[in-house]
């Protein structure tokens, strides 16, 4: 990742995805509650709109929106992380260490892009709604418990049948058509 640089946007909207190290693991959903509990604790210290997010097994896509100036997604990031993987030492789960000492469950860095206008935000709140249909969790997005696509739902948004393999629907909701 030599030479990668960060998009720092005051008050701007990105897409993250962001990944366990073992990526067998079913850690995220089987502790969702430590997860919720790690993104409550960051956002009263350090206020952040979600405005999608989707929970998986062993990674997570969110959509966040920062407050007008500010930039520091890493550091929430960081909270995130450290919160969660707290709140599992604290339960007792056991956790490998790196050879320098650093817990082991996260991979280093996130994956971000910066959302660019209301097609680009539509396209990825897509891609996040319709990831565990993708990844063969479920065959209907409204079958995954751990979305913002229930949210949607209930602001009326989006139809509860919305994007779901038994209606037919191709799978490359965000993605791009080569």
């Amino acid at each position: 990742m030599v030479g990668y640089r960060r998009n720092f946007v005051p008050g701007g909207t990105y897409f993250f995805t962001v990944t366990l190290a073992d990526r067998r693991s079913t850690i995220l959903v089987d502790h969702i509650g430590v997860l919720r509990s790690a993104f409550r604790a960051t956002r009263h210290a350090r206020p952040f709109a979600i405005d999608a997010v989707v929970i998986l097994p062993d990674h997570l896509h969110a959509i966040l929106t920062l407050p007008a100036g500010d930039t520091d997604f890493p550091g929430r990031w960081r909270r995130i992380k450290g919160h969660f993987s707290s709140g599992l030492i604290d339960s007792g789960i056991p956790m490998s260490r790196r050879s320098n000492g650093d817990l082991a469950l996260w991979q280093r860095r996130f994956w971000e892009h910066t959302i660019r206008d209301e097609s680009d935000f539509e396209r990825h709140v897509d891609y996040v709604h319709f990831n565990p249909v993708r990844h063969s969790l479920v065959p209907n997005v409204r079958e995954w418990p751990h979305s913002s696509f229930h949210r949607y739902v209930r602001e009326g948004v989006l139809p509860e049948d919305w994007a779901g393999i038994a209606n037919g629907n191709s799978g490359h909701f965000g993605e791009r058509a080569d």
